[in-house]
């Protein structure tokens, strides 16, 4: 019984997919591509074209509508940004307000890199110091240490 309920649900999902596409293949070619330049607002780590969730559906109609009406690419995207802000792109713009998500990964690998850096120079150092104190206490008094 749950089996045929699940089946159901998915049939019903597969053709509510197919039943929204657009008629000119050209269109829906390009609706597709802007597809995977969107995120999914719910999911985060998706694009619209791969998420399941009803606002990623909802962005989907919206995108699929603004190309009927002859709607640039990037007229689209100006809508979305203005709707949802910049986060709605897959890869936002580098401008002054993106900067550290451009850059924020490279410098934390820098600043973690200075720090490993730093440890490990430190460690020698100490090593180096306790070699040398250890060497000069074992002959002081010119014969070997106990």
């Amino acid at each position: 019984m749950a089996l045929s309920i699940a089946l159901a649900i998915t049939a019903s999902s597969a053709n509510a997919a197919y039943d929204e596409a657009l008629p000119d293949t050209a269109q829906e070619a390009r609706a597709r591509s802007l597809f995977r330049e969107l995120r999914c607002l719910v999911c985060q780590c998706q694009s619209i074209d791969e998420s399941n969730a009803d606002l990623a559906a909802d962005l989907r109609r919206i995108v699929r509508a603004k190309i009927a009406e002859g709607d640039s690419d990037e007229a689209i995207k100006t809508f979305l940004v203005d709707r949802y802000g910049v986060f709605v792109l897959m890869r936002p713009p580098v401008r002054g307000d993106t900067y550290l998500l451009w850059f924020g990964p490279a410098l934390l690998l820098l600043l973690g890199g200075a720090m490993v850096w730093g440890i490990i120079g430190r460690a020698r150092r100490r090593a180096a110091v306790v070699g040398e104190e250890a060497y000069s206490e074992e002959w002081d008094d010119g014969t070997p240490g106990q």
